[in-house]
């Protein structure tokens, strides 16, 4: 990998996280088809500058996260479940990271969900204070949402903003708190991550080179900066105009991982 491969990265990274379109789904063709899904360095670049879109959210938001206690304890019940199932379903869910065809069918399966999302799940159009507030219950729920999230190509952000729109909030709440939920939910699985790739190299007796330093220095800020971007831009367009462009989207991209499987291009998942 060379430094405008990890630019070109940290850029996928940086859009695709927060949008409900699959970060996964993206990494794999991009990596693929810079010929780089099998360098050991990339699974541990990709894995490390999602630190920097986690930390776009803290501060855009950083006033929220200064509120109260009460935001930290709904944060954590609605962590829960994704912790519990996430340990539980560790080996499982690399199993399926190992088939490319499972993130292509899931994102087109996906697309076609969020296509007629609007006419499954009624938003709450309201501004009042039902549409807007995070109870502890619907913080659970949620949380439960993010867990289907765990099948490669399903999109965190996509099952936990459903999963706020099912508990009747409305689509701005819902981004929003999916947004929040990304911090810890994103710390937790890099630091583990990154732990058992640290684990892999102690024990091969690989080490990070000065320039690759540099290239997870640059990654991170790139992805901070484009993580900001998309997440400002994709609130104001959610709540304007629904989900429908990033079904359509999410179809394309599957039918590309599809075609590009079957005709034999050796997708990797890094």
């Amino acid at each position: 990998m060379n430094i405008i491969e990890a630019i070109i990265l940290a850029i996928v990274e940086g859009l695709t996280e927060f949008l409900p379109v699959s970060s996964t789904g993206h990494m794999i063709i991009a990596s693929s088809l810079m010929g780089i899904a099998e360098d050991p360095f990339t699974k541990t670049f990709t894995v490390s500058i999602q630190l920097g879109a986690i930390l776009s959210v803290v501060v855009l938001y950083y006033k929220r996260f200064f509120q109260s206690v009460d935001f930290y304890l709904k944060l954590f019940v609605a962590f829960i479940p994704a912790a519990i199932f996430g340990k539980l379903l560790d080996d499982y869910i690399d199993s399926l990271l190992s088939n490319v065809l499972v993130v292509g069918f899931t994102l087109l399966a996906g697309g076609v969900f969020l296509i007629f999302i609007d006419y499954l799940i009624k938003e709450n159009k309201k501004t009042d204070q039902e549409s807007e507030t995070i109870t502890y219950k619907k913080a659970v729920t949620i949380g439960l949402f993010q867990c289907i999230a765990m099948v490669p190509g399903v999109s965190r952000s996509a099952a936990t903003i459903v999963g706020g729109l099912a508990q009747k909030l409305n689509r701005k709440t819902a981004a929003e708190f999916s947004f929040f939920l990304a911090v810890p939910t994103m710390f937790a699985a890099t630091g583990y991550k990154l732990y058992k790739f640290y684990e892999e190299t102690k024990a091969t007796g690989l080490t990070i080179t000065q320039d690759q330093t540099m290239m997870l220095l640059v990654g991170n800020i790139v992805a901070f900066i484009v993580a900001m971007i998309a997440i400002k831009s994709f609130i104001t367009y959610l709540t304007k105009h629904g989900f429908k462009l990033f079904g359509y989207y999410r179809i394309i991209v599957g039918i590309i991982i599809i075609i590009l499987v079957v005709s034999g291009v050796d997708l990797k998942v890094v």
